[in-house]
């Protein structure tokens, strides 16, 4: 305190943080009742950048990520600023640092909290979609088709993805995207604690999925598949069996694929807004992103 006896704010230190901060992102992360691992870090580490600030005891009070996908979309997420801290300006500035981190051409995205989105909104970023936050206690699976039912989708198959499936997957996703997350997506199909793909009658991957184990919930995604019948099977063959809590969010858009899990035990919690700066809308995509991987990569 001054002699006035106002509170005199403490000098905090914007720098770009390395993998040497991992465990003081993950007790940040955890500060907040976020769910961030240290091997979700080091995937956002690995396909972009992290910055935040400290404080003067060394300690990280702030953090935001961006990850660059190509020339023309980046994602921030993991924006994040610890409670003794707000309202000094942190948020502000460790996003500014993202922005500035890529061209003025590349569009950036980011699915915003409710906390968050005056914040950005007064940053110049616009609503353009949302997604639908599902999370699920116990997975109830579907009781098998018979052979004859018109409805069993039996043009395709499922199965663990290999090596050489690699490159199809990242052209699928980059598709489904609308930009090129080869980086990201390789990283991350090394961080999954399974990858199935879906094989058609001439062996053609035509959609994919991912679950990543998280401290809390098994993440199911991305889903990417070229109808919701199709995806509901890549996710069935993620999350049936499982004994633990799930999470699924689906993009605006995809609201075809919500029935299928409310009927396997998931329900919805929230609808964030997705929102882009530098452009007026995302990218254009081919419409088979069921799933996403996870808010910070959009």
């Amino acid at each position: 305190m001054n002699q006035a006896g106002k509170q005199v704010r403490a000098p905090y230190r914007l720098q770009r943080f390395t993998h040497a901060d991992i465990p003081g992102l993950v007790a940040l992360s955890a500060s907040v009742g976020w769910d961030y691992d240290e091997r979700d870090i080091r995937t956002v580490m690995a396909a972009g950048r992290v910055f935040g600030h400290r404080d003067e005891a060394g300690r990280i009070v702030s953090s935001a990520a961006i990850i660059p996908y190509d020339d023309s979309l980046a994602s921030i997420g993991m924006v994040i600023v610890d409670e003794s801290c707000r309202r000094m300006g942190l948020g502000r500035q460790v996003t500014q640092a993202c922005v500035d981190s890529v061209s003025a051409r590349t569009a950036i995205m980011l699915i915003a909290t409710e906390q968050g989105k005056p914040l950005y909104e007064r940053m110049g970023f616009v609503p353009v979609s949302c997604v639908h936050k599902y999370l699920c206690d116990r997975y109830q699976p579907a009781q098998p088709k018979p052979p004859d039912h018109p409805d069993r989708p039996d043009r395709v198959s499922v199965i663990p993805c290999r090596q050489e499936h690699v490159d199809s997957v990242v052209r699928l996703d980059r598709e489904a995207a609308g930009a090129d997350r080869s980086r990201f997506l390789r990283e991350r199909i090394e961080q999954a604690k399974e990858c199935v793909i879906a094989l058609d009658q001439r062996d053609h991957v035509v959609g994919y999925a991912l679950s990543v184990q998280g401290p809390v919930h098994l993440v199911i995604g991305p889903v990417v598949a070229p109808d919701r019948d199709i995806a509901a099977l890549l996710t069935d063959k993620l999350a049936r069996g499982y004994p633990g809590r799930l999470r699924i969010d689906v993009p605006c858009g995809r609201e075809d694929f919500l029935p299928f899990l409310e009927s396997r035990g998931f329900r919805k919690v929230n609808q964030p807004p997705v929102m882009v700066k530098n452009a007026r809308q995302l990218p254009k995509r081919s419409g088979t992103l069921y799933g996403i991987a996870a808010q910070i990569f959009g």
